[in-house]
């Protein structure tokens, strides 16, 4: 597999993984992270424009899964609770990956990629997504506490220094 930007042309590939996400979020008992069709296309478009949006493609060239990675402060990680960040140094916030479940190991594949482009990397999950969880778990972040995002639901923050 291989990670590159994601171009406005891999745009209904992108939706689509997407959608299968939300299809797997909710069969795996995660029906409410990312309900009413986020992440909306229009944002997606948005994450393109600013660089932040990256596609996982197979040996095949076929987009398998896709992320969003953002470096510098994120607005929803300045207040944390029931714990704190590892340090206050520069870091790296990976959003959204989502895999289309055709390969095996995008999410680790996409993160360990986003590991060779920062050190330090902040992430954070629905408590209801325990696929997740045991991804970022077994990966060796450490849980640091609980976040609010813009919507003001309440997210299970981790963060991975190398």
């Amino acid at each position: 597999m291989q990670v590159r930007p994601t171009t406005y042309a891999d745009l209904p590939d992108v939706m689509a993984v997407y959608a299968i996400a939300r299809e797997l979020m909710c069969r795996a008992g995660n029906a409410s992270q990312w309900a009413g069709g986020y992440p909306a296309e229009s944002f997606i478009i948005e994450e393109i424009a600013s660089g932040h949006s990256f596609v996982c493609e197979n040996e095949a060239k076929e987009i398998v899964g896709t992320f969003c990675l953002i470096h510098g402060d994120d607005p929803t990680y300045s207040l944390i609770y029931d714990g704190e960040w590892l340090n206050n140094e520069p870091y790296a916030t990976v959003h959204r990956i989502a895999s289309s479940g055709k390969e095996k190991g995008v999410a680790k594949f996409c993160i360990d990629w986003c590991f060779t482009q920062y050190s330090n990397i902040r992430i954070d999950t629905h408590r209801d997504n325990h696929i997740m969880q045991h991804i970022i778990q077994s990966m060796g972040f450490t849980y640091c506490g609980i976040i609010f995002v813009s919507n003001g639901s309440e997210r299970l923050a981790y963060q991975k220094i190398v």
